[in-house]
């Protein structure tokens, strides 16, 4: 006898585009942070230098959204960009496209207030 799955309803989720200049990874959470659903470059299908095109930012993010609508009934959601790569913009296009209500776009990319200090100049 296994118990069968209660459907869960999110109307209000927060969306995590990580682009790094290796891969896209998108995130979607409801408010609290706890997952719902996590796409990548690579669970797409793209391997190596593929992973980090726009393209493959665009395919993750619309299988993520796809899953999201379908699965919790996702409505109003705000997004939260990071990082310096590629595909940030690509992914960001398809959740504005989307249809969704978006209540805010934040840029979370961490800057260094002056952090570590550099290495020393080389002496010959």
């Amino acid at each position: 006898m296994a118990k069968s799955k209660k459907k869960r309803t999110v109307r209000k989720g927060i969306i995590h585009i990580l682009s790094t200049y290796n891969n896209t990874i998108i995130t979607i959470t409801d408010t609290n942070g706890n997952t719902l659903v996590w796409e990548s470059g690579g669970t797409v299908g793209f391997k190596g230098t593929r992973k980090s095109t726009p393209y493959a930012a665009q395919l993750a993010a619309q299988k993520a959204l796809k899953r999201a609508i379908n699965d919790f009934g996702l409505e109003e959601v705000e997004i939260r960009v990071k990082g310096p790569g590629a595909g940030r913009d690509s992914a960001l296009k398809v959740f504005v496209n989307s249809g969704l209500r978006i209540t805010a776009i934040r840029d979370m990319t961490p800057v260094p207030h002056n952090g570590c200090r550099p290495p020393s100049r080389r002496r010959v």
